[in-house]
């Protein structure tokens, strides 16, 4: 899928019994969560409570090299970040980690999800003479910590007590001198787990980062969790833990390497059952399945896993061409599909094809895929997504698109298959979406497919209110 739904973020965080190159295992595990965040990334190493950093714009490899890691120096503890703007401009400043300096000591934060209440909580915080340097949320919930941490006994204790105040969605790892914490929102929209390394330990946003610095994993965070990690081994908290939560489903259709696994669910069989739930409610006379690269795949195996219909390699993808990649024409932008995208025409031509996606926001990208199976010789394109269809907003971390920019808002089934040109089209059902990881500890948030949120979500408030509020503030202020 392109130009359509934007990977969240990503975080990952080190402790070590000893002092050595924690920043290269942050380095490693942020390559490996980079799919859920291709804006911005950095790294903070924690030496004794000397704090060193590196953040900017760019992909993990174009960020680092060996220089800055050098330069970033050996310690016991090291967090890091990937992200990718729900909320917040795209601009230096609102790269993370960010790293705070307070009277009690320093801390650094990193955060993945969104919060409801941040434009609320910043007002308050601004009216008690807090300046802010970023747009983004994390940045609130500095703040929130570090407003509790002036009366709280342990940076522990001041987020749990911060957690009292913040609405939301957060999976966060906090490192302070002598402690990495990680939490996570008592709704657990966004994972968050822990492993054990051989000097220590690890958390991270998807259990496949664990795989890459050689990490055994131990368990998930619990929905509400807080997990200290310190000289003592592990302990947490647990007075916001409430529920099982509802974990954000989209996870398994789409965010999350198909190689993680979520809240005792592995990600790959979920999205092969989505393929095998789209066969029986979607049947269709075919002569081949393909799967649009990269979250397709495993659907369109699944789908013919349940139908007997042969898979196929349909597309090849540009792997070296990613989301910041430039289109200056109008011209360009049009064939930008075809520059990511290849159809391998034997596999397509003078065949009936079931096409597998993962999602339709505005169809754009859907039609010009038809379009190229269409010019390869395929005989007819059935499209089958492994998701419903979006038909609201997201307020936890997922970049869905105001109502009206989805399609499915303004547009019958029958007449979106019209828009894309194919010869039929079926989308997962809400109730089908929900039973795709059978083996999840979690419920499910399935608010941007049916409206109905786990909680209370701002009344009739666009979700880029608050951005471009404080967007506008920080232009009047300059």
């Amino acid at each position: 899928m392109f130009n359509s739904i934007h990977e969240e973020c990503g975080v990952f965080g080190v402790y070590s019994n000893l002092t050595e190159d924690v920043a290269s295992k942050v380095y490693i595990g942020l390559y490996a969560l980079q799919h859920r965040g291709q804006e911005s990334c950095g790294i903070v190493v924690n030496d004794d409570g000397l704090y060193r950093y590196h953040k900017d714009l760019g992909l993990v490899h174009e960020v680092f090299n060996k220089e800055h890691l050098d330069k970033l120096g050996t310690g016991r503890i090291a967090i890091g970040h990937v992200r990718y703007s729900t909320t917040g401009n795209s601009n230096r400043s609102n790269a993370q980690p960010l790293v705070v300096r307070h009277i009690k000591g320093p801390l650094a934060i990193a955060h993945n999800g969104n919060l409801i209440n941040a434009q609320e909580l910043r007002e308050q915080y601004e009216m008690h003479g807090a300046i802010f340097h970023t747009t983004n949320d994390t940045e609130v919930i500095s703040y929130a910590i570090t407003e509790a941490r002036l009366t709280a006994p342990s940076i522990e204790a001041a987020v749990e007590r911060a957690m009292e105040k913040i609405k939301g969605a957060y999976s966060l790892v906090v490192m302070s001198p002598q402690k990495l914490i990680a939490a996570r929102d008592p709704e657990g929209f966004h994972p968050l787990s822990i492993a054990k390394t051989d000097t220590g330990y690890a958390v991270s946003s998807e259990t496949c980062a664990f795989d890459s610095i050689g990490a055994k994993f131990i368990r998930d965070v619990k929905p509400g969790e807080i997990v200290i990690i310190d000289e003592s081994g592990i302990r947490s908290i647990e007075t916001h833990c409430h529920g099982t939560g509802h974990v954000c489903v989209f996870e398994y259709v789409y965010f999350a390497r198909p190689d993680s696994v979520i809240d005792g669910s592995s990600v790959h069989k979920a999205r092969i059952r989505a393929g095998k739930y789209l066969w029986r409610d979607h049947p269709v006379e075919a002569d081949v399945v393909i799967g649009v690269p990269d979250s397709g795949l495993d659907a369109a195996l699944g789908f013919s896993q349940e139908s007997g219909i042969p898979y196929g390699i349909g597309f090849i993808k540009n792997r070296y061409i990613g989301r910041t990649f430039i289109q200056p024409t109008q011209s360009e932008r049009t064939n930008s599909v075809k520059i990511k995208l290849n159809v391998i025409s034997n596999t397509v031509k003078g065949k009936r094809v079931v096409m597998i996606d993962d999602s339709i926001v505005r169809g754009t990208t859907s039609a010009r895929i038809v379009n190229l199976l269409r010019e390869a010789g395929a005989k007819e394109v059935h499209v089958r997504i492994s998701s419903p269809p979006f038909i609201a907003p997201c307020y936890f971390g997922t970049d869905i698109d105001s109502k009206d920019k989805l399609i499915a808002c303004r547009l019958s089934v029958e007449e979106i298959c019209q828009y894309l040109g194919a010869d039929s089209l079926g989308y997962l059902s809400v109730e089908n979406v929900k039973q795709l990881a059978g083996n999840s500890s979690c419920g499910f948030c399935t608010g941007c497919f049916s409206g109905e949120y786990p909680m209370e979500v701002p009344a009739e408030m666009p979700k880029d209110k608050f951005e471009t509020k404080i967007t506008n503030q920080l232009t009047l202020k300059i």
